[in-house]
C-alpha cells in the first residue's frame, strides 16, 4: 500500500475540510433545534386551543385514563371482524359496545343532525350513534363513541368534527369522541394502538375474512338451513375464547384453527342441485359490509338464489400499507411510519399466503386472489397512482371478482361520495371493455332512494345474468 505524500497543501486542505465539516454539523444541528422548538410550540398551541374549544363548549376529549370507566360505542358494520376486535380491545382495557340498533328511526336521526349533502356513511353512523345515546340504555356521563378515520381522500376524514358539531345539536356536546385514526390527525383523543395491537387486530381480520368467505360459499347450497351461520358463531366463539387467553396468534396457532375452520365447513352437507347465480359485491367499504348501510342486500341476493362473494377486509388494510411508504416519500411523513408499513405488509403477506394456501387445498371453496397478483390486474384499467378512498384498489377487486368466475358485480355507491361517483364509472367502462362477459352494476344508496328501487336496480342485473346462462346452456 502506497502512503499519500505529505505536504503543507495536503495539511491545509484538510484543515479547511475539517472546519467545513465542523460548521456543517453546527448548522445542521442548529436547524434540528429550531424545528424541535417550533414542533413543540405548534403542539402546545394545539393543545391550548383544543382544552379552549372544550371548556368554552362543553367538550370532553376521550384520555387513556378514561377507558376504565366508559363504555365506547362503535358503529355495527361486520358482527364477526368487530366481536373479535372487541376481545383484543377489551384485552386493553377498553370496554367497547357494537351497536345493532337498525331501522327508519336512525335514518331520521341521521337527516336531522346532518347536511343531506352529506355522504351516506356519515349520516347513518351519525344516526345509529345518537339513536343509541337517545335509547336510555346507557350512563351519558360515561359513554365515548368511536369511529375510524383513515385521512384518505373521502370526507369520512373529517367525520370526527362533524359528529362533534352533530353531537351539539342534540344536547350531548359533553359525550366524547375517539377514533382509530390511521392518519394521526386526532392524536390527542385516538385510542393509541401499539405494534402488538396491531399486529393482533390485523390476524384478527384475517381469521374474519375467512369465516365470511366460507359462510358465503356454504350458505345458499346448505341443506339443513342455519348450518353454516352456527358453524360461523362456533368458530367466531372458539377464537374469541382462544384470544382472552392470548392464544391463536402465532402463524402455527394460526394455520391449525384454519385447516380446522376449512374442515368444518367442507362437512357441512350441501345440495348441487339447481344452479346458483354468482354475484360479487364490490364498492364503497362501509356500504358493502354493513347491512344497514346496504338494506341487507346480501340477504337479498341469498332470497334470489345467488352465491355471494365479498372481498375481505384485509385488502384494504394491504392496500393502505402498500401505499404508504411510497406516499412518506412523495409528500412527507415519518420514516418510523414507512418502516412500520413496510414491516407489516411483509409479515401479513405470509398470514395471507397461508390462508389462501389452506381454503385452495380444498377443492369445495374458492380462494381470493393474493395481493401482489390482484394489483397486477388494474394494467389498462388505472394507473396505481389512483389511490383517493380505495379507487385502483375497486379496479383489481372487481377484476379478481371476474376472475374467480364470479362475473355479475354489485358496485355499491352512497350518495356524497365524490370518488365513486367520478371514479367508479370511468373503471366500469373500461372493466367492460377487457372482460367482454362482465355485467356490472352500480347501486346508489341514499335516503331518498327506497328499498324497492335499489332492488329492481339489482333484479335487473340478475335478468341478464339468467339470460347469459340460459344461453350458454342452450335452454
Amino acid at each position: 500500500m502506497v502512503k499519500q505524500k505529505i505536504t503543507g497543501q495536503n495539511i491545509i486542505t484538510r484543515g479547511i475540510t475539517k472546519q467545513n465539516t465542523v460548521k456543517q454539523n453546527v448548522i445542521k444541528q442548529g436547524v434540528i433545534k429550531i424545528k424541535q422548538s417550533i414542533k413543540k410550540k405548534n403542539v402546545i398551541r394545539r393543545k391550548e386551543q383544543i382544552r379552549s374549544i372544550g371548556a368554552g363548549d362543553g367538550e370532553i376529549l376521550f384520555t387513556e385514563d378514561m377507558k376504565e370507566d366508559y363504555t365506547i360505542l362503535a358503529p355495527g358494520m361486520l358482527p364477526i371482524y368487530f366481536t373479535l376486535l372487541k376481545i383484543i380491545f377489551g384485552s386493553y382495557g377498553y370496554n367497547i359496545e357494537i351497536l345493532d340498533n337498525h331501522g327508519p328511526r336512525v335514518i331520521e336521526q341521521g337527516l336531522k343532525y346532518m347536511h343531506d349533502d352529506t355522504c351516506y356513511p356519515v349520516m347513518l353512523v351519525t344516526g345509529q350513534m345518537i339513536d343509541a345515546l337517545d335509547s336510555g340504555k346507557y350512563d351519558i356521563d360515561k359513554t365515548a363513541l368511536m369511529v375510524t378515520r383513515t385521512g384518505r381522500g373521502c370526507r369520512v376524514s373529517n367525520f370526527i368534527c362533524l359528529l362533534r358539531k352533530a353531537l351539539k345539536k342534540a344536547g350531548y356536546g359533553h359525550v366524547p369522541v375517539t377514533s382509530l385514526d390511521f392518519a394521526g390527525f386526532e392524536k390527542e383523543s385516538s385510542i393509541k394502538m401499539s405494534l402488538p395491537m396491531i399486529r393482533k387486530a390485523l390476524i384478527s381480520i384475517i381469521y374474519s375474512d375467512t369465516l365470511m368467505l366460507l359462510d358465503n360459499q356454504v350458505k345458499p347450497y346448505e341443506i339443513v338451513k342455519g348450518q353454516s351461520e352456527k358453524t360461523v358463531e362456533f368458530w367466531t366463539d372458539e377464537i374469541s375464547e382462544q384470544f382472552k387467553q392470548d392464544k391463536g396468534y402465532s402463524l402455527r396457532e394460526f394455520e391449525r384453527n384454519l385447516k380446522d375452520i376449512v374442515d368444518s365447513f367442507s362437512l357441512i352437507p350441501v345440495s348441487n342441485t339447481g344452479e346458483k347465480i354468482k354475484v360479487g359485491i364490490a364498492g364503497d367499504i362501509y356500504v358493502r359490509y354493513s347491512s344497514l348501510g346496504n338494506n341487507n342486500l346480501i340477504s337479498f341476493l341469498h332470497e334470489e338464489n345467488c352465491e355471494v362473494m365479498v372481498p375481505g377486509l384485509l385488502g384494504f388494510i394491504l392496500f393502505i400499507l402498500d401505499n404508504t411508504p411510497g406516499n412518506v416519500l412523495l409528500h412527507g411523513g415519518s420514516m418510523i411510519k414507512r418502516v412500520t408499513a413496510s414491516m407489516l405488509m411483509k409479515y401479513f403477506l405470509r398470514f395471507e399466503k397461508k390462508m389462501i394456501d389452506i381454503v385452495s387445498s380444498n377443492p369445495r371453496f374458492v380462494a381470493p386472489i393474493p395481493f401482489k397478483k390482484i394489483l397486477s390486474l388494474i394494467d389498462g384499467i388505472i394507473s396505481p397512482g389512483c389511490q383517493v378512498e380505495m379507487r385502483w384498489m375497486l379496479a383489481a377487486e372487481i377484476a379478481g371478482l371476474i376472475e374467480k368466475g364470479y362475473e355479475n358485480i354489485i358496485c355499491v355507491q352512497p350518495f356524497g361520495c365524490l370518488p365513486s361517483h367520478m371514479a367508479d364509472k370511468g373503471m366500469i367502462s373500461r372493466i367492460k371493455s377487457i372482460y367482454k362477459n362482465a355485467n356490472i352494476v352500480p347501486i346508489d344508496y341514499k335516503p331518498g332512494v327506497t328499498e324497492g328501487n335499489q332492488e329492481n336496480g339489482v333484479k335487473q342485473m340478475l335478468s341478464v345474468a339468467k339470460s347469459r346462462e340460459k344461453s350458454k346452456t342452450g335452454m
